[in-house]
Parts: C-alpha cells; structure tokens; sequence
C-alpha cells in the first residue's frame, strides 16, 4: 500500500544523456525499487532529451536524482529543476558543477589547505608532453569532466601517454595529469553533512578504474576501513572539508588515497554517488546499520528539511 506522505509523489531522475547512462538506470532502478518498498509513492523517470516535457508530464512533487555524470551532476538538471520549483535531493547548481570539474575543484582544496596529488593541466590547442616529467612516472590520465573513471588511465612512458591524452581529450579540451601516489584507495560517505564509515578498496591491479567498479568481480570493499584511527579520523575530516569546500549538500562521498606514510590526498567528490544496494555510500551506510532503503528516506527528509517543508 502506497504512503500518503509528506514527500508527495516522488519522481526518480536516472538515464540522461551522458557517457554513464547505464550505470545511472541501474542506480535509479534500485533507489526506485527501495522507495516503493517503504511504501511511497515513487516514479522511474527515464531521462532521455526532453526533459521539461517528462516532468512536466509526471506531476512529480520532489526529485530524487540519481543522474551520473554531466546533465546529472554539473548542475544542468538542478537549474531546470529550480526553474520549475520542484524540490530536489543534493547538492545545489553550484556546488554540482564545481564538484564534477576535476580542474575547478582541484583549485578549492588548495585554496581550502586539503591536500592533492601534484598535477596540471593540458589543453588541447597546445601542450608538451615533455612537461608531464615533472609529475614523475607513473602518471594519472583524466578528463576534466567525467565520472565513473571515463576516460581514465595510468601511464608509465611517453608512448602511452600520448595514447592515454588522445583517449582523454575525447571527452573535453582539458585534461588533468596527476602524480600517481601508491598507496590505500579510500573513500568517506557524507550524509546529513556527516563522515560514514571510511571505506578501503581492494582491486586487481591497484586501481580503481571503470573495470574495478563495475565488471570486475574479485573487488573488495572493507568497512570499516582496517587503518589506524587517527587515520580514520583524519579521512572522515577531510572528507566533511572537501564537501563543505564545494559548497555540497545533504550527501557526496570523497575519493582519497592514503600512502605509505599515512599521509592522504582527496582525489574528487561525487555529489551523486552510485546508488544500488552494492556501491559505495549505502555500504557505508550499512555499517551503522542504515539499510538501503531507509538510505534513501534519509535523503528525501533531509531534501525537505533543506527546503524547509
């Protein structure tokens, strides 16, 4: 039986028009799945090109986004949403965009004293490859925009990176080089503006690329992280600084690395997280014994709360 609640009718933004399309319906399914289990009145809204015509046509009273990537997480679907009046879940216009330009917020947490990997930047009119020795060997290969690892490689020598910038530069006119640190990969959870359980992943090869996220089926996720607890807390510090740096809302989860001095470097923020029983954020929600569902009651209240409804 469907709630009357005061959420209304929930309407869950997934697909869109960017490069992780699929990985967002997944996520979207399931927080679907997970809402009309607790009895609310929930809609899958398939996000393809008109989408002020689809919400227009669902009579949504709120929006859970769960829209990866550029559309979902650079601030366009949140404009359209404000433009409309219709609440929704996370970070705002500002604070999306910021968040998904690796370049962008690189600058706020140096400017915010968070401490990252060494890097620069390339263009595409115009860069020297020889310039990336500074970084020293291996170095990391991003675009500047996408999620979910897209686009990424690591690289050892000029061949390879030459291969590994042609790959990047598909996806934008400005790529981000950044030393390689070996270390821990770790990721801190944020809801309610607060650290979940630190989050260590083991993968195959030592990276956390698309395959280690979503087809390789030997990756580990410890939780609570086994490190120190000065080095938990040191991480769930960050992590709430990171956030608050970018300006973000309500949830995110905070990419780091911890080398083999203890030290850490935050990598990225994801203002929309995965969101299946499986990714990260529920895990770690799921360590202090809030399960998926209930995960996303939580945000839907704290959209509200935000909103003052």
């Amino acid at each position: 039986m469907v709630k009357i609640s005061r959420f209304g009718r929930i309407g869950v933004l997934a697909g869109g028009p960017s490069n992780e399309r699929e990985i967002s319906l997944r996520s979207g399914k399931a927080v679907h799945s997970a809402l009309l289990g607790e009895g609310l009145d929930a809609v899958l809204l398939d996000i393809k090109d008109d989408i002020s015509r689809a919400l227009s046509m669902s009579a949504i009273d709120v929006a859970f986004i769960a829209l990866h990537g550029r559309f979902g997480e650079d601030g366009t679907v949140q404009k359209l949403l404000e433009d409309i009046n219709i609440p929704y879940t996370g970070s705002n216009v500002a604070a999306s965009r910021l968040a998904l330009d690796k370049i962008a917020s690189k600058e706020v947490f140096i400017k915010s004293n968070i401490p990252v990997p060494g890097y620069m930047v390339f263009e595409k009119r115009g860069f020297n490859v020889e310039d990336a020795q500074a970084l020293g060997s291996p170095v990391v290969v991003k675009p500047q925009f996408e999620g979910s690892s897209i686009g990424l490689s690591i690289v050892d020598n000029k061949k390879t990176l030459k291969e590994a910038l042609a790959k990047a530069f598909k996806y934008g006119d400005k790529v981000l080089l950044e030393e390689y640190i070996r270390g821990r990969e770790l990721t801190v959870g944020i809801l309610e503006d607060k650290a979940l359980p630190v989050i260590e992943i083991l993968t195959r090869n030592n990276v956390y690329d698309y395959e280690a996220k979503y087809q390789n089926s030997d990756t580990r996720y410890l939780v609570p992280a086994p490190i120190e607890k000065r080095a938990r807390e040191e991480a769930a510090s960050l992590g709430i600084m990171a956030h608050k740096a970018l300006g973000c809302a309500s949830f995110s989860r905070v990419d780091m690395i911890m080398n083999a001095e203890g030290k850490l470097f935050v990598l990225e923020v994801n203002t929309i997280p995965g969101m299946t029983e499986r990714s990260l954020l529920p895990k770690a929600a799921g360590a202090i014994g809030l399960p998926f569902g209930r995960l996303c009651v939580r945000i839907l209240e704290d959209t509200l709360k935000s909103y003052k409804l």
